[in-house]
């Protein structure tokens, strides 16, 4: 697989000196491992673009077993976005979809990134990219019930006061990011509540912490600021997708500053109540 130029030039300026370290490492295949992770999955987060280009992240849910790796190279999730996700009916052709499925309570997570379809019920993906990331910034929680109906609560340009509180208390976020010819990405974000500051009605701002040194969020952004986040509200069951663009401020402290172009906001997409999350040990301050 050829290298990703996002992700090299993104290197390059941070000093990493690593031959084919990025996604050009990864491997279509799913392991038998990462299979029965899979399978054992309740949740899992998704993110693709929609026919303007603008990136989202949502959630589908399912007793274990609904994500179903039928071969190394396919995955059929019992699963469709809600009709008021963002995402609903993107997939009535084949599109790039990016995939994180993420166990909070063993800082497990995996991603898959590849193309799918609608199959009736059901998506249908075929892998490109399958690797397992570090449990560095996930913070420890389970359900204590299950997801309700989804419904939609509203869909806007700018944040409200609701919003702008849930956001600056997060301590957990997803984004979604693509290149062309490259697919999309979809990758978790965690720190101490706080991290992620809201800097206005269609703005916010959050410090990229150090990981795998891979980039590939960042190398994303480096050719397309196209991005989607997901917030998750825990104890009501909730979530806030947020779509627009975002740009890195390079220096000793690396900032992403985000745009919002449009938001939407569900009920009933995860289960309303978890366990007071253990956070990680390696969380910077805020």
């Amino acid at each position: 697989m050829r290298r990703h130029p996002g992700e090299v030039a993104v290197q390059r300026r941070l000093g990493v000196r690593q031959e084919d370290h990025g996604s050009s490492r990864t491997r279509p295949e799913i392991p038998e491992v990462a299979a029965g992770f899979l399978r054992a999955q309740r949740m899992i987060v998704a993110g693709a673009a929609d026919d303007h280009g603008r990136l989202w992240a949502g959630v589908l849910t399912g007793a274990p077993g609904f994500a179903d790796p039928e071969d190394d190279r396919t995955i059929v999730l019992h699963a469709l976005p809600a009709p008021a996700d963002p995402l609903h009916g993107l997939f009535e052709r084949e599109r790039d979809l990016a995939l994180l499925a993420i166990e909070p309570h063993t800082r497990r997570r995996m991603r898959v990134n590849g193309t799918a379809t609608r199959a009736g019920d059901a998506l249908v993906v075929w892998t490109e990219q399958v690797y397992s990331n570090c449990p560095k910034y996930i913070q420890t929680r389970e359900p204590t019930s299950a997801p309700g109906t989804p419904t939609g609560l509203g869909r806007g340009a700018a944040l409200t006061e609701r919003h702008r509180e849930w956001i600056g208390a997060a301590d957990t976020f997803f984004i979604a990011t693509r290149a062309e010819g490259h697919g999309a990405d979809v990758s978790h974000r965690g720190g101490n509540p706080g991290f992620v500051r809201v800097t206005g009605p269609r703005s916010l701002e959050w410090p990229d912490y150090e990981g795998n040194a891979m980039y590939m969020t960042l190398g994303n952004l480096e050719l397309d600021p196209a991005a989607g986040l997901l917030f998750v509200d825990w104890e009501r069951g909730q979530t806030l997708q947020l779509t627009g663009r975002a740009r890195v401020e390079w220096g000793a402290g690396r900032m992403v500053r985000f745009e919002l172009e449009e938001y939407a906001h569900l009920a009933g997409t995860v289960p309303a109540g978890w366990t007071a999350p253990g956070f990680h040990r390696f969380n910077p301050p805020v």
